[in-house]
């Protein structure tokens, strides 16, 4: 057998000798963390900043309460970065990092996180629950990705989340859902939406949050349209000294939708888009009805007390109509006339004191009288318009005059049919001269006074003409003139 090469027989010496002192050196319980070269350990904080890893060190100790693992070039957070739970983890540090993709699971270890910073990275979208594991997490800072897809759901779970950074990203959409709806986050009380591309804000449902709320929602450097309803919130914002409208007054600003798109400071428009001044609007109640006032003070969790009009403190034991209740409202029963008045609200916390002041106006009447007036009106309305549909129809719509009816001129009226009949028989015999003569002599013998208030005319002439049938020996037949007496049942004259 030929003998091996002096090289060789030196680097197995060396691989032995190596292999020995390794198995006898002893290594750190629990973990294989280099906390002298490669990270920094100070009791139960472990500092990895700054040292190029592309992977979260594994086998980390369990008792780590802070990990920051901020610029390395770690470029993906998985399922398994790290192999065991850390229960004690409360902080982790990942800002800078070139960061691009979250798995869905990459929170199931470390569900007692307070603290997430994920800011300045290459994020583009948070999917549906990415982060609802974390019932704990009070702060998440998001702010300098490049975020422009939020799912309605990514931040669902997120009961305990006070803090919310989305500033300098591209996001379009005011994630409403994060403040109103059963969605909202119960304890949200900053939410930042700066140096994004959101241009039109949900003012209506804004202007109807808790003051709170609005204190800490930031969206300044926006490319918000220039509107009125714009300036009318924020302007009542800066009235109510709310954080939000004061600390970047000057970057308040928006594109005028002109078609040279000017920006424009918000706080300018009552003069360039002629927008009004914002004034506040008083409380409006009616006899009998609960009214209930709210003291929407800039902070959460104060202690409330209210003032009635002419300077009288609300208690428990006064007795009084005005009630205060647990959340801080003044709930206000059968509410009268006298309780119109200024009412004053004094807040106070451990580091603020606020007085607000509400306006309450009782109108002298009940909602349900107001009712019966409209009611009453509308009745009175609709019988003038019956009375004047009535009017017409009987100026338009009234039986025709009997010569232009095809039955000839028959009158429904027997009594009228009968003597008309009479007046217009063609070559009369005796018997009817004689029976026309007495009908003559009978209606001759009508005294005129007794005719008056008829709807007939009395010939003033006295002497009757004959006409040219009575001259030709048909029989004596007056001659009917304009003044002869008329029926009172029709306009057909009754010749005397």
């Amino acid at each position: 057998m030929p003998e091996m090469p002096p090289s060789v027989k030196w680097c197995i010496r060396w691989a032995v000798c190596l292999s020995f002192v390794l198995a006898l050196t002893p290594r750190t319980k629990g973990s294989s963390l280099n906390c002298h070269k490669m990270c920094i350990c100070a009791s139960n904080i472990v500092s990895c900043s700054k040292m190029n890893l592309t992977t979260v060190p594994s086998d980390l100790p369990n008792y780590t309460a802070v990990l920051d693992l901020s610029f390395n070039y770690i470029i993906g957070l998985r399922a398994q970065w790290t192999k065991q739970k850390l229960p004690s983890l409360h902080s982790l540090l990942l800002s800078h990092n070139g960061l691009n993709f979250l798995s869905s699971e990459a929170f199931i270890f470390v569900k007692q996180l307070r603290y997430l910073d994920l800011s300045s990275n290459n994020l583009r979208q948070l999917d549906e629950f990415i982060f609802e594991p974390l019932i704990h997490l009070e702060v998440l800072l998001l702010y300098n990705n490049h975020i422009s897809q939020i799912d309605r759901t990514a931040f669902l779970g997120l009961t305990s989340l006070q803090k919310l950074y989305l500033s300098q990203n591209q996001v379009s959409r005011f994630p409403l859902e994060l403040v109103k709806d059963k969605s909202r986050l119960e304890k949200l009380s900053l939410l930042d939406l700066s140096s994004n591309r959101i241009k039109v804000l949900p003012i209506q449902d804004l202007q109807g949050l808790p003051a709170w709320i609005k204190n800490g929602m930031y969206f300044h450097n926006n490319t918000l349209i220039c509107d009125c309803e714009l300036y009318s919130m924020m302007a009542h914002w800066y009235i109510r000294r709310l954080s939000s409208a004061l600390d970047f007054k000057d970057d308040h600003t928006c594109v005028h939708p002109g078609p040279e798109k000017r920006v424009l400071r918000v706080y300018d428009l009552n003069t360039h888009m002629n927008c009004s001044t914002f004034q506040e609007t008083d409380e409006e109640a009616y006899l009998e009805q609960t009214l209930m006032l709210r003291c929407d003070t800039r902070h959460r969790d104060m202690s409330k007390t209210w003032m009635l009009p002419g300077n009288v403190v609300v208690s428990p034991g006064n007795n009084q109509s005005a009630v205060v209740l647990p959340d801080g409202r003044l709930e206000i029963k059968s509410i009268r006339p006298e309780d119109s008045g200024v009412y004053t609200c004094f807040a106070v916390s451990e580091y603020l004191n606020e007085t607000l002041y509400v306006v309450v106006k009782v109108h002298n009447s009940t909602i349900s009288g107001n009712s019966e007036t409209l009611n009453t009106a509308y009745t009175t309305l609709v019988g003038c318009l019956a009375s004047v549909v009535l009017v017409l129809i009987y100026l338009y719509l009234t039986p025709c005059r009997c010569f232009c009816c095809p039955d000839q001129g028959k009158s429904k009226n027997p009594h009228e049919d009968s003597i008309h009949s009479s007046m217009l028989s063609a070559t009369p015999t005796h018997e009817d001269m004689a029976t026309k003569a007495g009908l003559n002599r009978h209606v001759a013998f009508i005294d005129p006074k007794d005719l008056r208030g008829q709807n007939g005319k009395v010939n003033p002439n006295g002497d009757d003409d004959l006409d040219e049938e009575a001259m030709q020996g048909k029989g004596k037949r007056k001659k009917s003139v304009a003044d002869s007496i008329s029926s009172v049942f029709s306009d057909t004259p009754i010749v005397v």
